[in-house]
């Protein structure tokens, strides 16, 4: 039976049209009713039959051609070109936390990753104990293991990694291992990797943000030392180099105190929302003028700061999730950080 009578479009259906022209064909691979080196119909015969554009039935064997599921042979056209790469994919997400600027990475790498597959998402609290035992319970049946490694200690400081978890890690073929947001030293040959350098990170932003930070007398990092998710310890490197080498006074707090003291010409960085909306509450009730008076830098960007006019320092997570499914698609394991950036807005 011709290729074409296996594709299956409902135009009443909320999935997209390239994406069920990918399914149709995916699933038929699976099934054995489309075989390897098969001849599948031109993008003008799908277009013509089924009443769709060219632009969408392209996308759909661009998606098919990235994924390296069929190949395009000059004067001849599209064929299937792999096959064992078609079955569902089955990924174990291992995130650190749940927060709204984490869950637009996970997202993002939905949404790229496609329908063609099965994701269980374990959120570890940054224990390591939990951890441990979702790697021990799930050491085989996945082909790749997504991993966000953010640990805490006894005294609730932050740790990328401890002896345990790099044995358990070790344990995951390094081909099905992706590690997302925080790289490890010691995982560096054959592993994929999206990743922050959150000392780098927040040193460049900082300095990129130089034209409107300078208008300020004292910076303020407001970095809380015990926290039940603790942030990492090079945000306070990068802060730290970022003030000494542009001679600005500067302090670190471990929370947003009440009754504050705030001095006109104080910029103040915050890392989590809480201390974000105290101290945004705090100016107001002091009846000072953000962002002429005093400053508000927040760190990782999310819509509510956008929609109230909140400057931050954030990486992109949007693009940290489409990258990692990217490499995952195209059984890539490189290593690529990702961009951060100084978003300037009225508060400041």
């Amino acid at each position: 039976m011709d290729a074409i009578n296996y594709i299956d479009i409902n135009k009443n259906s909320r999935v997209p049209m390239y994406q069920q022209i990918v399914d149709s064909i995916i699933n038929n691979i699976s099934n054995g009713n489309i075989v390897l080196n098969e001849k599948l119909p031109s993008i003008n015969t799908i277009s013509e039959d089924f009443y769709l554009s060219r632009d969408t039935v392209e996308k759909a064997y661009g998606i098919l051609k990235e994924r390296n599921i069929i190949v395009s042979i000059p004067r001849r056209g599209y064929y299937v070109s792999k096959i064992e790469a078609t079955h569902k994919l089955k990924i174990l997400f291992l995130v650190n936390k749940l927060s709204s600027y984490k869950m637009k990475m996970y997202n993002s790498f939905l949404d790229r990753i496609g329908l063609n597959s099965k994701i269980d998402l374990v959120v570890y609290h940054c224990d390591e104990f939990f951890f441990l035992n979702t790697l021990k319970n799930n050491k085989a049946g996945y082909d790749y293991y997504v991993i966000m490694p953010h640990f805490k200690t006894e005294t609730l400081q932050h740790t990328s990694y401890t002896d345990a978890v790099i044995k358990a890690i070790n344990t995951i073929p390094k081909s099905k291992l992706m590690i997302l947001d925080n790289l490890m030293p010691p995982f560096t040959d054959g592993i994929g990797a999206v990743y922050q350098e959150f000392d780098k990170d927040i040193y460049e932003a900082l300095n990129d943000g130089m034209s409107k930070i300078s208008k300020y007398k004292k910076m303020v990092l407001i970095y809380p030392e015990n926290s039940v998710y603790p942030f990492p310890r090079r945000i306070l490197h990068g802060f730290r180099k970022f003030c000494l080498e542009n001679e600005i006074d500067y302090e670190i707090l471990g929370e947003v105190c009440d009754d504050m003291v705030f001095k006109k010409g104080d910029l103040f960085i915050t890392i989590e929302e809480s201390d974000l909306v105290d101290l945004v509450n705090q100016i107001r009730e002091n009846e000072l003028k953000m962002g002429d008076e005093v400053g508000v830098i927040s760190y990782n960007d999310t819509p509510l700061k956008q929609l109230l006019g909140i400057a931050v320092v954030s990486t992109d997570f949007r693009i940290m999730g489409e990258m990692a499914a990217q490499m995952i698609l195209s059984g890539e394991n490189s290593k690529i950080k990702v961009p951060f950036y100084f978003i300037d807005r009225a508060s400041v």
